[in-house]
């Protein structure tokens, strides 16, 4: 196993990146400066919004046509909402909803 130059200079740079895009509104919106109102708006929004696209990726390959019909996936996911609902823990319900995908994927 030999050191992978590319890989390397891969990572590093992706970590860079990421690490700036994480610090940069903290640096910009730092102090007494006002938040402007499309920055207010768009952190109220946009979660709900990417989570929405990642349930429609998640779903989209679903053959309904086939056995077993989605069932499956269907289940999990209305696991993940009654866990989300009853809990108001994200990582308990991402984490039943998975364990059940699981299981049903394994098991029926």
């Amino acid at each position: 196993m030999g050191f992978d130059m590319h890989a390397s200079i891969l990572i590093i740079t992706m970590s860079v990146v990421t690490i700036a895009l994480r610090f940069i509104p903290f640096i910009v919106f730092s102090g007494k400066k006002e938040i402007p109102k499309i920055v207010i708006y768009l952190g109220e929004v946009l979660p709900s919004a990417v989570i929405g696209m990642l349930v429609i990726y998640c779903l989209k390959d679903i053959d309904f046509s086939v056995t077993p019909y989605g069932s499956r996936e269907l289940v999990a996911t209305f696991i993940v909402v009654l866990t989300q609902i009853l809990s108001r823990n994200s990582l308990l319900s991402i984490l039943a909803g998975t364990i059940s995908y699981m299981l049903f994927l394994n098991f029926l």
